[in-house]
């Protein structure tokens, strides 16, 4: 069965996040945006863990399931900050586990190197390799995916506080890593540009901090099992089997993908920004880094370079964030959601809609321009102006009005036919 997964989630108690995080919303949620699985998010918080324990059954398979059999996996996000080679580290992590019983050894570890209870995503001080090192000694079955790889404050290869390989981050536990999440402002075919990340399967999921479809699953991997079980996806994401590719957005529409100072209102590509000494030439202080400039630092592959067995990857952005912009609306405003409903209840789902749906009937639905940025989006034509040091990138497309809707509701439609004109 195919499962299109988002395994780096957050919940309520995690900084910065809905208070309306939970399992029942983040169910529902998924259902609508056409994901059928998740991560749990959180597992060591001492509130979440019993809300995960009460609302969720577990059995042999690994695998958790709420009372209507939607399938969670045990995760959580762990940030380790220390000190190495005289630089200040700062490298997130997510972690996935087999069972409650792994889960509450995982926290009791935890527990004698700080506290759990103050955030979802606590913070440790413990070095990358040991923290792998002491997991493994807990169980084999533990897996560690280092999380949204490049941006540049909390991650693997961050231009802030990250490493420039692999090996220097994790040491002679580097074995054990299997898998990167490729984060917002990059895509597969930005890290297939490093041969020192070959070996590794690369996953997407979106970090959410709320469960709204424009940001649940609006990055995803899609796995292909014949049962599901924990083994089988540890399975996908160690082997590569059953691993069949991501969902990314472009990478522009992510919140590092360029060099840029936000205080002052400056974006520059990594040529611009050498060109100006990495300095903001308003203020005179360092820009921040983007993934782009990182990637351009590590790869020794050029640009279009595609590394042999590479998954497939789709690029799309989520249809909330497409309606939206060509309203000129808030992403939550009535028109928006008139106008997604609209399509959900033709089509079932938000990925139905974004994958499957023919265009003459998405123009059944909705305005023909609005079926059109669609189709669009499905092949990765959509034009997004980058973002850069905290600032989401921004879509650029035509844009149309209210007016324009209603005008499009009075034309006569194709009258649909019954079922005996068939016969």
């Amino acid at each position: 069965m195919r499962y299109i997964s988002d395994l780096h989630t957050h919940s309520r108690f995690s900084r910065a996040c809905s208070t309306a995080l939970n399992i029942s919303t983040m169910e529902k949620w998924a259902k609508i945006k056409g994901v059928n699985m998740l991560g749990t998010s959180d597992f060591t918080h001492p509130e979440w863990i019993k809300e995960l324990k009460d609302h969720l059954v577990e059995d042999d398979s690994g695998i958790l399931k709420t009372s209507s059999g939607f399938p969670f996996v045990l995760q959580t996000e762990i940030s380790l900050i220390y000190t190495q080679a005289n630089k200040g580290r700062r490298i997130h992590n997510v972690v996935l586990a087999p069972s409650f019983e792994i889960v509450d050894q995982i926290t009791e570890f935890l527990k004698k190197h700080g506290r759990v209870d103050y955030d979802g995503r606590p913070i440790f001080k413990i070095p990358c390799n040991d923290f792998v090192y002491e997991l493994r000694r807990i169980s084999y079955d533990i897996e560690v995916i280092p999380a949204h790889i490049w941006t540049p404050w909390f991650s693997l290869f961050g231009s802030k506080s990250g490493f420039d390989s692999l090996h220097e981050c994790f040491k002679d536990q580097d074995q054990y890593i299997h898998a990167i999440e490729t984060g917002l402002s990059s895509d597969p075919s930005m890290n297939w540009r490093l041969s020192q990340l070959d070996r590794l399967n690369i996953v997407s999921f979106s970090d959410l901090h709320s469960f709204w479809p424009w940001r649940l699953g609006r990055e995803a991997t899609i796995f292909e099992l014949k049962e599901l079980t924990y083994e089988n996806l540890l399975r996908a994401l160690r082997s590569g089997e059953g691993l069949q590719g991501t969902i990314e957005v472009d990478p522009s529409y992510g919140k590092y993908h360029f060099d840029g100072h936000r205080n002052c209102n400056v974006v520059m590509t990594p040529k611009e920004a050498l060109e100006h000494n990495n300095m903001c030439p308003k203020c005179k202080n360092e820009l921040t880094l983007g993934v782009a400039h990182r990637v351009e630092e590590l790869a020794d592959r050029k640009e279009g370079f595609k590394r042999q067995n590479a998954k497939p990857f789709h690029t799309m952005l989520p249809l909330s964030e497409i309606l939206s912009t060509m309203l000129d609306k808030t992403i939550s405003a009535k028109i928006v959601w008139k106008e997604y409903n609209k399509l959900l209840r033709r089509f079932g789902s938000e990925y139905n809609i974004l994958t499957d749906a023919p265009e003459d009937k998405l123009k059944e639905e909705v305005h023909e321009k609005i079926a059109g940025a669609i189709i669009k989006n499905r092949v990765g034509e959509l034009k997004v102006e980058p973002g850069y040091d905290g600032v989401y990138g921004e879509l650029v497309i035509e844009g149309i009005n209210e007016k324009e809707i209603e005008e499009e509701k009075k034309k006569p439609k194709p009258q649909q036919k019954g079922l005996s004109e068939f016969f």
